[in-house]
């Protein structure tokens, strides 16, 4: 055959295979597979040609209505099924095609009483009810790439039918029944009270939750619903148990139950007639600590099992408000069940990424939704799995995370020369430690004095270490102690000992400075501008880091879940969950363990003041080390600094509303 008919066939069987894998690619996308219009891609311009929606949409003259979703719950006892509000905007051109389009969705609790983001902004409307502003940049910026934004106000709030549960059924049926309408399975209305049905035919119905805090635990609350439709949720400073929330394992963190949460972010109109559900919450939220069927209502680690979702957690290491135990089991619980996953871990403290890393934040979370709600092959699923600040604005990547290699290592407690003042090592330690609770000191005193006898600690310090020291994921401490009185509480940190510069958390900002200077990111109209204020990171030089913390009450020693009175003078076992963490512990650094009392504004002091003895030979940490048990190396011993250490300020008094200020 000549070359050139050689050449011909060539470009024809190349041409042919082209336009076969274009035709399988559209019958297999998601879109396709439900029955709808494949995602905006060419002709109209939507797609990059690498994979990545553009804003070829208006945002100026995009859709903005308002629909009630039946919920199927009477949570206000009324006689009628609640219906929520939901607040949508979404491109105009789009509906003009017939093109269906994915959804992004908040359900927040927080949009009429408290506002969202950096700049508590809240919803507001014009004249006839519709929405003009909607807080944060999700819709400014995605509604002109081609999705639908959606913001719902949670049963008893805002604009909504019912009463608030705080995580209880009505809370996360209040957003499910939203993503089931999305996909054609639940009754939309266009009024508040009226007959006349709204139905989603402008979706495909693929729906993406995203939410700090308390939305973000809506968003974990209803994956765990196994909800067809929802195809992944970003959950940021999420809650994972919300016994966990306000108690570990018997002692309470805040003096205040979720009834107090419920009356802050109810409307007016459901404070007046959800008095029965408020008392539900008290009565089911003793503050005994005892896990009640409230608790396990509202806890959805167990259920990680049903999660179909894609799941990126992002978290602030020193988040004191939702703290570091809430991802730390809800990861674990994804990736027994090989849920895919993704998490960004900061320094910060209860603060949103896009205040913190906010470029890169936003390029990957729209290359994260592009990726799982328009089907885009844009790799970032092949990307390393976890983005972890080292210090301020300096991060690394794990390919997995924990990364592998990572392993228990026993660490002991022993005796050291000068009482409180002992030693942490891989041989188990002999004979005791005493120490006096005292609820007017914190866990930053008991660090600034690590090496000084002091009667209400007891500090075990490492050698410094010969090489760096990863601990990467959730940690325990056993103790076994001897109590003075019929009730103690007990609590533990680690500590990393040497000089260092951190964001400073412990201040009002939680980790940033919130600057004048604004940014936008997305179009805008005259009522919702896409701008925001800029921020840069809060620093602190530190001479030692608390990283890591855990609490219980003495008396929770045979049964996690119910307390009784101690027997004074009898050794009580008991194991403490330390909050999940990613740190290093620096090369010449040494590496501590407190063990102490109450944790001043981190968990309430117990109605006596024991004295409590540590039987260092039935006490030890099990701490996840990257690299195992050679990761721990220690060199000689230097001369400790008998001086108080500097760190941050002590913690503040906290609120308990995820979402909220902590001060």
């Amino acid at each position: 055959m000549p070359i050139r008919a050689r050449r011909t066939r060539l470009l024809w069987r190349t041409l042919l295979a082209a336009a076969l894998a274009a035709l399988i690619a559209t019958l297999m996308s998601p879109g396709a597979a439900q029955g709808a219009a494949p995602a905006p891609r060419t002709p109209d311009h939507a797609a990059h040609p690498r994979g990545e929606s553009r804003p070829v949409y208006s945002y100026d003259d995009a859709i903005r209505e308002s629909v009630w979703v039946d919920t199927r719950i009477d949570g206000d006892a009324d006689g009628r099924t609640d219906r929520v509000a939901v607040d949508i905007v979404r491109p105009r051109e789009l509906d003009r095609t017939g093109r269906r389009i994915p959804v992004i969705m908040d359900a927040s609790p927080y949009y009429a009483c408290c506002g969202r983001g950096n700049e508590s902004q809240k919803k507001t409307y014009d004249a006839a009810g519709k929405p003009v502003r909607l807080p944060l940049y999700y819709d400014n910026y995605f509604v002109p790439r081609g999705y639908g934004y959606v913001a719902v106000d949670l049963a008893g709030t805002n604009r909504s039918d019912g009463c608030v549960d705080v995580g209880g059924r009505s809370d996360v049926q209040s957003a499910k029944a939203v993503v089931d309408w999305l996909n054609g399975r639940a009754r939309g209305y266009t009024s508040r009270t009226g007959g006349e049905r709204a139905k989603a035919g402008w979706t495909n119905g693929a729906t993406g939750m995203i939410g700090k805090s308390y939305d973000g635990t809506i968003a974990q609350g209803v994956s765990a619903t196994g909800v067809r439709g929802l195809k992944t949720i970003v959950p940021i400073g999420a809650i994972s148990s919300w016994y966990d929330y306000y108690f570990a394992k018997g002692a309470p963190l805040y003096d205040g139950g979720p009834d107090g949460l419920s009356d802050a972010v109810e409307s007016p109109e459901a404070r007046a007639r959800c008095g029965a559900v408020q008392q539900r919450l008290i009565d089911g939220a003793p503050r005994t600590g005892d896990w009640t069927r409230l608790w396990s209502e509202r806890n959805h680690v167990p259920d990680a099992g049903k999660v179909r979702a894609s799941v990126f957690v992002v978290h602030g290491m020193q988040d004191l408000n939702v703290r570091t135990k809430h991802f730390g089991q809800w990861w674990d619980a994804l990736a027994e069940h090989g849920v895919e996953r993704k998490i960004w871990l900061s320094q910060a403290g209860h603060v949103d990424p896009f205040d913190l890393r906010r470029a890169d934040w936003v390029r990957t979370l729209h290359r994260w939704f592009d990726h799982e709600l328009l089907g885009y092959d844009n790799g970032i699923d092949r990307e390393p799995m976890a983005d972890i600040e080292r210090s301020p604005n300096h991060w690394t990547t794990d390919r997995v995370w924990p990364p592998r290699g990572t392993h228990t290592v026993n660490l002991r407690p022993a005796k050291g020369i000068s009482p409180g003042v002992g030693t942490l090592g891989t041989r188990p330690g002999k004979g005791t430690e005493t120490f006096t609770d005292d609820p007017r000191l914190s866990e930053t005193e008991w660090a600034a004095r690590i090496d000084t006898p002091t009667p209400a600690k007891a500090g075990f310090v490492s050698r410094p270490l010969a090489r760096d020291l990863r601990l990467s994921g959730s940690s325990t401490v056993t103790v076994t102690a001897t109590p003075t009185t019929r009730t103690a509480h007990l609590s533990a940190v680690l500590v990393d000992v040497g000089p260092d510069t951190i964001r400073d958390y412990a201040a009002a900002g939680e980790g940033i400075t919130t600057l004048p200077e604004r940014t936008c990111w997305g179009a805008s109209t005259t009522g919702d501008s896409s701008c925001f204020k800029e921020t840069r990171a809060k620093t602190a030089d530190v001479d030692y880091t608390v990283f890591s913390r855990g609490w219980a009450d003495l008396g929770n020693w045979a049964d996690a879940g119910h307390g009784r009175p101690l027997t004074p003078g009898k050794p009580h076992t008991i194991t403490l969950d330390l909050a999940a963490s990613d740190h290093v512990v620096p090369k010449g650094h040494r590496l501590a363990l407190i063990i102490a009392g109450t944790d001043k504004n981190l968990i309430e002091p117990p109605a006596d003041r024991p004295t409590l003895t540590l039987d260092l030979a039935r006490t030890s940490a099990k701490l996840p080390l990257a690299g195992g048990s050679d990761a721990f190396t220690t060199s000689a011993p230097g001369t400790p600094r008998t001086a108080r250490l500097d760190g941050v300020a002590p913690p503040r008094p906290l609120n308990p509303r995820p979402g909220g200020s902590t001060s």
